[in-house]
C-alpha cells in the first residue's frame, strides 16, 4: 500500500546551546532585527533569583517590559493580561523564560497580538474542536508576525512544537491552538536556566516528553 500526504516542517530557525542566555539573546535580537523585546517569565525565577534581571540588563534599550503572572496550564485570562501588556509595550519579539506553561503563553500572546484579541471569549474562534466522530478540526488563520524566542527551564519540549495548550476556566477544559508559526523562532538552551527547577518537575516533564 502506498502512502501519500504532506509534512509541514516546523518553523524553528535555530537552536542556540551551551551559551548563557544573557549573552545569546542580544545577539539573536540583532540578527532578527528586533528592537523591543517583551519577556514572559517564571514568577519564581523573577522574584527569587537574579536570572531575569541579568537578561533585562543584557538587553539594555531593547528591553520593552515583562510579565510574570502565568499560572500552570496557561489560563485564558492570564493570556489576555499578558497580551495587553505586550501590546502596550509595542513588542516586536516575545521572549519566554520558564516551563511549558510559560512557553505556551508566548505562543498564545503571539496569536492575540496578530488578531487583536482582547477578551478570553474571542479565543473560541481559534481553538481546535473535536467533532462527534472524533475528527479534529483546526481553523485556518493568519500566523503571527511578532514571533518568539523560548528559553525552557524544564524538559517538556513544548518549545519544539507548533501547538499551544490553553485552559478555558469557564468550562475547565484545556484546549489546543495550533499554527506552524507558533513554534518559537529560536530556542536557547542555557543550563543556568534550569538550576532552580525542582527535581520532581525536571523528572516528570522528562518522562512526559
Amino acid at each position: 500500500m502506498q502512502l501519500a500526504g504532506v509534512f509541514d516542517t516546523i518553523a524553528i530557525e535555530r537552536v542556540v546551546f551551551g551559551r548563557p542566555c544573557p549573552e545569546a539573546l542580544p545577539e539573536e535580537a540583532d540578527r532578527i532585527g528586533a528592537k523591543r523585546l517583551f519577556l514572559i517569565v517564571s514568577k519564581t525565577l523573577d522574584e527569587e533569583t537574579d536570572q531575569i534581571d541579568l537578561i533585562r540588563q543584557s538587553l539594555g534599550a531593547r528591553y520593552a517590559g515583562s510579565f510574570s503572572g502565568i499560572p500552570s496550564h496557561t489560563p485564558r485570562d492570564a493570556i489576555i493580561e499578558a497580551a495587553s501588556a505586550a501590546r502596550s509595550a509595542n513588542a516586536d519579539l516575545i521572549v519566554t523564560y520558564g516551563g511549558g506553561s510559560v512557553t505556551d503563553a508566548g505562543k498564545m500572546v503571539q496569536l492575540c497580538l496578530q488578531h487583536s484579541i482582547t477578551s478570553p471569549d474571542q479565543l473560541d474562534a481559534y481553538r481546535e474542536t473535536i467533532q462527534a466522530d472524533g475528527t479534529r478540526v483546526a481553523p485556518t488563520y493568519e500566523g503571527p508576525k511578532v514571533r518568539q524566542i523560548a528559553v525552557p527551564t524544564t524538559l517538556s519540549a513544548g518549545e519544539f512544537g507548533a501547538g499551544a495548550g490553553c485552559t478555558d476556566p469557564k468550562r475547565g477544559v484545556k484546549e489546543l491552538f495550533r499554527h506552524r508559526l507558533f513554534v518559537p523562532r529560536v530556542v536557547v538552551l542555557d543550563p543556568q536556566a534550569t538550576l532552580r527547577t525542582p527535581e520532581w518537575l525536571w523528572l516528570s516533564t522528562g518522562i512526559r516528553a
